[in-house]
């Protein structure tokens, strides 16, 4: 498994081997041996999965207490996955990274705690699954603004086309007035 680091300290793109023939592909998604060589964590307490549409966007999630580590795959389409620093006291606090994560590609991001997360749609759907550190609490449940221009997050959204977004993330605050880690 090879890593590649981003702009984000602690973001990561987790890049494993794709084996294709004419059946199809195989690809290791995780194994808590090389994940702890890589000093990355070992155990997940949650799997989620999720189907969209494209021109959706999911987030941006986060929680305030217990909050989640993910390992983000696209297990069917291609997805634009947005991590955002959203502790007060990072030197790198309110900037985004996105990348392309595409099923079969052997891509993976992780996106530590404390950071929130989003992402787009851009084939005709897209099954997201993730891997996530603590377990989903309601009640710490939080999002920020997608379209928020103090994040300024430059959404790969096809011209003219609104993205498909849920009344929570509608209704959700931009990053002045929302709960955050200090």
């Amino acid at each position: 498994m090879h890593i590649e680091h981003t702009p984000l300290p602690g973001v990561l793109i987790l890049q494993s081997r794709v084996f294709t023939d004419d059946r199809g592909f195989f690809n290791e998604i995780y194994v808590a041996s090389k994940f702890r060589d890589l000093g990355l964590p070992t155990e997940f307490i949650q799997d989620n999965c999720s189907r969209s549409m494209r021109h959706t966007i999911r987030g941006l999630h986060y929680q305030t207490t217990s909050p989640q580590g993910k390992l983000v795959r696209a297990s069917y389409g291609k997805i634009f996955d947005v991590a955002v620093d959203i502790r007060r006291n990072s030197p790198t606090f309110c900037q985004w990274f996105g990348t392309t994560l595409e099923a079969g590609d052997g891509r993976q991001l992780w996106i530590p705690p404390m950071f929130a997360h989003g992402f787009l749609v851009l084939s005709e759907s897209a099954d997201v699954s993730y891997k996530c550190t603590t377990e989903y609490l309601h009640s710490a449940d939080r999002s920020l603004a997608w379209d928020d221009p103090d994040i300024g997050i430059v959404w790969p959204l096809d011209v003219g086309v609104a993205p498909l977004v849920s009344e929570k993330d509608l209704a959700a605050p931009r990053l002045a007035t929302a709960e955050l880690f200090e």
